[in-house]
């Protein structure tokens, strides 16, 4: 699923052994992001809202950021990422 090929940035080769798997190189970059997604979208709440804020309402928010930047950057991961080439994947991730 990668785009790597298609802009001209790969060669084809397979990465070496000890580098991590596509799926974990997502999992962790998914789960980071989780938490500054979060920590992003409560400000913009705060500020958005100032005194009027509510705890649902700050809460909402929060998940709506952390789902939106997680599954944004494990998808800008998946599709730029060498790790994450066909020939890649065939060989190291389970």
């Amino acid at each position: 699923m990668s785009l790597r090929h298609y802009f001209g940035w790969s060669e084809g080769e397979l990465m070496r052994s000890d580098c991590k798997p596509c799926s974990r190189l997502m999992r962790q970059t998914a789960g980071i992001c989780t938490v500054g997604g979060a920590l992003g979208f409560w400000v913009l709440c705060r500020l958005h809202y100032g005194p009027r804020i509510t705890v649902p309402r700050s809460l909402r928010w929060a998940a709506c950021g952390a789902v939106s930047v997680s599954s944004t950057s494990a998808l800008l991961v998946c599709l730029f990422s060498p790790e994450c080439e066909p020939q890649n994947i065939a060989a190291y991730d389970k």
